[in-house]
């Protein structure tokens, strides 16, 4: 082909940007089988991949896509027994599809008949089949045909030699798990979060286990075309993983997921038809940990940048709470409005310059004013504020040394680990049950903490 790359080609030169525009724009036969293919691979791989995450069975795609192997040899040794090349791959995925299924079966067996745990009846399938079918090539490849089948293809995937009869197949998928997807989410959600409830709904568990594999099978060994059997869970597990730190609702993750698996399809079959020599396989796995890392990082569920700043505003909003209830308490012991730098610093055992830190931080909040060099002032707002505090923390301690049998010198110290997190529920039933809404006085001497 001239003028542009395709995924066939062999060569290394770097891209220009007429061949960059060609294959954004899936002018060449070859990519545009690719990028279709794997596109809808990567979002059915999304779709299932994320109840098989919800129902903590990660590794069982893993143990699935390697129990493809000795299927995939044995089919091959069968179609040359009976006369034909072996080379077939509609005869190679039906045997890859039918030892998938024996290797799950033989994990719901372990999982539903023993004491073993699911990851004891994984990586026993896994080791078993996997060896297997290593034994299996071994003896394959010593057919006449048998080391120019490309049955070592299987285990890295080859994207390459896709057609279009191939990317129909995996569109077809697609389909078929968006269907299932559709149709059964609140049965499979159900499965994942809680068997018991869905048993009581009428359904078998059983039943709808063994379809949820078997769409994980289906996927499983369509994906060995192009990632191969040892990176095909990767296009099941990591963009499910990936949207799970986007959302909680699973409708949401489910779209996130397949968006996720889509894009890195797409842009692993761009970069591997760009640079040839790039196997298209390993390109969307790595693209899939790309999606994986931002989501980690930046996710609004639980994305780890999101998580330091929810602590970091936590331990602001504690601080906060923490020196407006000293101040209220400074302002108690005299009636009045006014208090004493050295007041505060007493009651919280802090250092000087902490709450002098702390003060100017509340003078920006206009919680308090500054009179003098060691006077200041509580505003009628920050009254209003630190009389909430004061009382839902005394709230807290009465109930503790009421219910909980927390001696009155102990008290202030655990009120403290729960008061931030009182919400208005909280703290009605606390005046409900203690109180009736009046506003109560320390159950202990201010400032004597333990």
């Amino acid at each position: 082909m001239t003028g542009g790359h395709s995924l066939s080609d062999t060569s290394f030169t770097f891209p220009s940007l007429e061949q960059c525009i060609r294959v954004l724009t899936l002018e060449d036969y070859n990519t545009r089988v690719v990028v279709l293919g794997v596109m809808a691979l990567g979002a059915a791989g999304g779709l299932i991949g994320t109840f098989l995450l919800l129902r903590k069975r990660a590794l069982t795609a893993d143990a699935l896509s390697h129990a493809t192997l000795p299927g995939i040899a044995i089919a091959f040794m069968v179609m040359v027994a009976f006369g034909g090349e072996g080379k077939s791959l509609v005869g190679l995925l039906i045997g890859a599809f039918i030892f998938g299924c024996i290797g799950i079966l033989f994990i719901l067996a372990i999982r539903h008949t023993t004491r073993l745990k699911d990851d004891a009846a994984i990586g026993i399938v896994l080791s078993v089949f996997f060896g297997l079918g290593l034994c299996l090539l071994r003896i394959a490849s010593e057919f006449p045909s048998g080391s120019a089948s490309g049955l070592g293809g299987f285990i890295f995937g080859k994207a390459a030699a896709m057609v279009a009869s191939d990317a129909i197949v995996m569109a077809s998928v697609a389909i078929v798990v968006l269907i299932a997807t559709c149709a059964l989410c609140k049965e499979f959600t159900l499965l994942c979060f809680d068997e018991q409830f869905s048993s009581v709904q009428g359904w078998s568990v059983l039943w709808l286990d063994v379809l949820l594999m078997g769409l994980v099978a289906v996927v499983t060994v369509v994906a060995l075309q192009s990632v191969g059997l040892v990176l095909a869970v990767a296009m099941l597990i990591i963009p499910a993983a990936s949207a799970k730190y986007w959302t909680r609702r699973i409708s949401t993750m489910l779209f996130v997921a397949a968006v996720i698996g889509c894009l890195s399809g797409w842009l692993g079959a761009v970069v591997s038809a760009l640079v040839p020599r790039m196997p298209t396989g390993p390109i969307i796995v790595l693209l899939c940990g790309f999606w994986f890392v931002i989501s980690f990082i930046f996710g609004s569920n639980e994305g780890l940048l999101i998580r330091q700043l929810s602590r970091w505003n936590l331990n602001r909003r504690i601080e906060r709470q923490h020196i407006l209830r000293a101040v209220w308490e400074a302002c108690e012991q005299h009636t009045g409005t006014e208090f004493e730098l050295d007041e505060v610093v007493r009651l919280r055992s802090w250092s000087v310059r902490t709450v002098q830190r702390l003060l100017r931080k509340s003078v920006s909040l206009g919680f308090v004013v500054r009179k003098s060099h060691a006077t200041w002032r509580m505003t009628e707002k920050g009254g209003i504020e630190a009389g909430r505090v004061a009382r839902n923390h005394r709230l807290w301690e009465i109930y503790l040394i009421n219910y909980a049998d927390i001696a009155p010198t102990h008290v202030d110290r655990d009120a403290d680990m729960i008061e931030h997190v009182l919400g208005i529920e909280m703290v009605e039933k606390l005046e409900q049950l203690l109180l009736a809404g009046i506003s109560p006085e320390s159950p202990h001497p201010i400032g004597a903490t333990t």
